[in-house]
């Protein structure tokens, strides 16, 4: 389990307000996205209309897509290119590292956010950067690394709570709010197959298996996909389970967390499993947080916070991802997420290029009506989608 949980008070950490270090930054950011995650070229069509919306004088949020861990860097070079600096939130967990990475961090304009709790501070902290927009705002509206570039995640309610709050304010002057949606994707231009071939071999060996090398690679990729699967399902149901993978996943899902559901007395909500991680989480880390628990049950909390965290990581396979379009993307993202969930580090595969495209701006409404669904999420969610599948085409 990766160290995504921080099991004391949460501390709001605001960014610095000084541009003084966003040019370095700039000059810094495209060597480490090569060095530190193999992405060797970007490139970014549209990004004229992040510096309109932002000379015109609208609030401005920016909301990508998530699917690898270097999307904020790359975002950030976006905005550099632009001579434009940016304030974004990230989880609380990145910066309890270390000092320098908070620093950096800080120094680049990055707030925190509190993923296992309500952060008021964080909220009022984005709102007033709306209302302000003298800056752009970034909010990864997913809420986490999917890996998974041909689909999109369930997008978090929170962007639209932010940005409306923040329209509400700027009403009264008669200024606007904007989202702008932007499509990250990334293209691998080296052989796969030589690429990901020690990598499958790494896992067949912990599996106790000759490296299936006489197999085409796709069928070599869902094999081992289908084995890992059944040796989580032998842990959790007592024997490997049988029927397409499809109806699979989600049982095994219900399976890790519907008996902490009962555990901590918590009515299900709804069928979506990252907001039945995350509200299982703010119970289990306000539980440890309080310091009340015998050695035992402080024990059984963090086995509960490592099951909480492998669902996660299963939620996070989309279904059907390799049988629907199974590109060089697509099957490198999953044995980089084989990889990832079995040892909590992914091989960098090079070269990697990134093509980002900024999407029109959507005006955010100060009203909603109440129980229909958010227009302005709706709007970006179809924004995003349209643009990844172009991406997406645009290589096959």
């Amino acid at each position: 389990m990766q160290n995504i949980v921080i099991a004391e008070p949460y501390q709001f950490v605001p960014p610095m307000t000084t541009t003084f270090w966003t040019w370095p930054l700039r000059y810094w950011m495209p060597r480490r996205v090569r060095k530190s995650y193999g992405v060797v070229s970007a490139e970014f069509h549209g990004k004229e209309k992040i510096r309109e919306a932002v000379a015109a004088g609208h609030g401005v949020l920016i909301a990508p897509n998530h699917s690898r861990p270097c999307d904020p860097e790359l975002i950030g070079v976006m905005l550099s290119q632009l001579g434009q600096p940016c304030f974004m939130m990230a989880s609380w967990h990145l910066f309890k590292q270390n000092r320098l990475q908070r620093f950096m961090l800080r120094s680049a304009g990055v707030f925190s956010v509190h993923r296992e709790g309500i952060d008021r501070e964080s909220v009022r902290a984005a709102t007033a950067m709306l209302v302000d927009g003298r800056r752009p705002l970034v909010m990864f509206p997913e809420g986490l690394v999917s890996r998974s570039n041909g689909r999109l995640r369930n997008l978090m309610e929170g962007t639209a709570f932010i940005a409306r709050s923040a329209a509400k304010a700027r009403a009264k002057e008669s200024k606007k709010v904007m989202i702008i949606p932007v499509a990250l994707h990334y293209y691998f231009d080296g052989d796969l197959h030589t690429s990901v071939a020690p990598v499958l071999a790494k896992i067949e060996r912990r599996l106790s298996w000759q490296p299936q090398v006489e197999m085409p690679l796709l069928q070599r990729i869902l094999k081992l996909g289908e084995a890992l699967l059944g040796v989580k399902e032998m842990e959790y149901f007592g024997r490997s389970q049988s029927g397409e993978i499809a109806d699979r996943l989600p049982k095994l899902l219900d399976r890790i967390l519907a008996p902490m559901e009962q555990r901590y007395k918590l009515a299900k909500p709804g069928n979506d499993v990252m907001e039945r991680i995350k509200t299982l989480r703010t119970v289990m880390v306000g539980e440890l947080i309080a310091g009340q628990l015998p050695k035992s049950e402080t024990e059984r909390c963090w086995r509960h916070l490592a099951d909480c965290y492998f669902a996660q990581q299963l939620g996070c396979y989309p279904i059907n991802y390799l049988a629907d379009n199974p590109t060089t993307e697509r099957m490198l993202e999953t044995v980089e997420r084989y990889e990832e969930d079995l040892t909590d580090t992914a091989t960098i595969h090079r070269p990697l290029r990134c093509v980002g495209q900024v999407g029109d701006p959507i005006e955010v409404s100060s009203e909603r009506t109440r129980g229909s669904a958010d227009p302005a999420m709706k709007s970006l969610e179809d924004s995003l989608n349209t643009m990844l599948r172009q991406l997406e085409a645009k290589k096959s």
